[in-house]
């Protein structure tokens, strides 16, 4: 596989689903700020993806627009693990073996993971966000992405 190429598991659940999406190319970026003005993107809808874990090594998603700021004291107690602690980068390279460091797609259900989604996405415009790589995001409808992942939705982001 390609370092700048579409994920494979994204690709497929997209075309079995028959969503439509969007790539678009932009300059390497490594945060999701810089994705998102790399690749003109409002910071709402782009989506930021990290992952924790608790004590029993359990992880999860947590997908926010990159805009904000992950309050996981508020997500310990939504998602019932008061231990929560963002994971480590080997860790994460070991859940995401094809995607490059850092540009995980928010679909954790492709990887064995609960999603949780931030509430404040806008629900009428696209999702953006990275499938893999570093020098493309996809973007589809916002729609789509909660029917595919069926994350859970709450809140859980400081502006």
């Amino acid at each position: 596989m390609g370092g700048a190429m579409l994920n494979e598991r994204v690709r497929r659940v997209l075309e079995q689903n028959w969503i439509d999406y969007e790539t678009v190319p932009h300059r390497e970026a490594f945060t999701a700020q810089g994705v998102a003005a790399a690749s003109h993107v409002s910071g709402w809808q782009m989506a930021k993806v990290l992952i924790a874990r608790d004590e029993h090594r359990r992880y999860l998603m947590m997908v926010l627009p990159a805009s904000c700021r992950a309050d996981l004291a508020t997500l310990r107690r939504v998602s019932g693990r008061p231990h929560l602690e963002l994971a480590g980068e080997e860790e994460i390279a070991s859940l995401f073996p094809d995607c490059e460091l850092g540009a995980m797609p928010p679909f954790g259900n492709l990887y064995g993971l609960q999603v949780y989604v931030d509430a404040c996405f806008p629900r009428d415009k696209p999702l953006a966000f990275q499938a893999g790589n570093h020098h493309e995001v996809v973007k589809i409808a916002y729609p789509d992405y909660q029917w595919a992942v069926k994350p859970f939705v709450t809140e859980f982001c400081r502006h």
